[in-house]
């Protein structure tokens, strides 16, 4: 047991410290050496909650094949980091394979548990959207959980995205319907 002058002492002392540096957050673009992390990040969504509509942890190749698509068609694909550690991700994907669709893309976005309820889903958002404007992307489209994801849906509304419609139980998760709303933006309005 400590005494009370050995304690008063210990205050002392830790308040004569300098504060702890606050590790910067950054956003950049993704390098390939980043896909081992947004690989976990993503199979905790998939392990653990109804947001997502896999069901299996998707391995590295995996991702190794959405980095190639992004690159091969030159579509925003980025990481939040604090320090060397990801702490989240946003990219896009073509929406679909025919040619009308060529400006048109879907959006991800995926913050790692200790990253929520801060605001970095805003920044990270704010910066894909600033990428996809500058990458020529005429529409985003965003499909969004109907269970589990309200945080998802207000971030994406706060930015602009509207409401489009809602598929009823279209997928099951955990041995439960799910649905999905969708939702677009016309970058015209960014």
């Amino acid at each position: 047991m400590v005494d009370s002058e050995t304690r008063w002492a210990m205050v002392r002392r830790s308040r004569q410290k300098p504060p702890a540096e606050a590790v910067e957050v950054l956003i950049r673009n993704l390098e390939e050496s980043d896909l081992p992390a947004i690989k976990d990040i993503y199979n905790y969504f998939i392990r653990n909650t109804a947001i997502t509509f896999d069901d299996v942890p998707l391995k590295l190749s995996y991702w190794q094949e959405k980095y190639e698509m992004a690159k091969k068609f030159e579509l925003p694909f980025l990481v939040l980091t604090r320090g060397s550690q990801v702490i989240g991700f946003a990219y896009v994907s073509p929406w679909r394979q025919k040619s009308g669709y060529l400006k048109v893309v879907e959006n991800s976005i995926y913050l790692s548990a200790p990253a929520t309820g801060k605001g970095h889903g805003s920044q990270l958002l704010m910066a894909l959207l600033d990428s996809c404007k500058a990458s020529g992307i005429k529409e985003i489209i965003a499909v969004i959980a109907d269970r589990g994801a309200h945080a998802s849906i207000a971030l994406h509304e706060k930015y602009g995205f509207i409401q489009q419609g809602h598929l009823a139980n279209v997928a099951v998760r955990f041995g439960k319907p799910i649905g999905s709303h969708m939702l677009s933006l016309k970058m015209s309005n960014h």
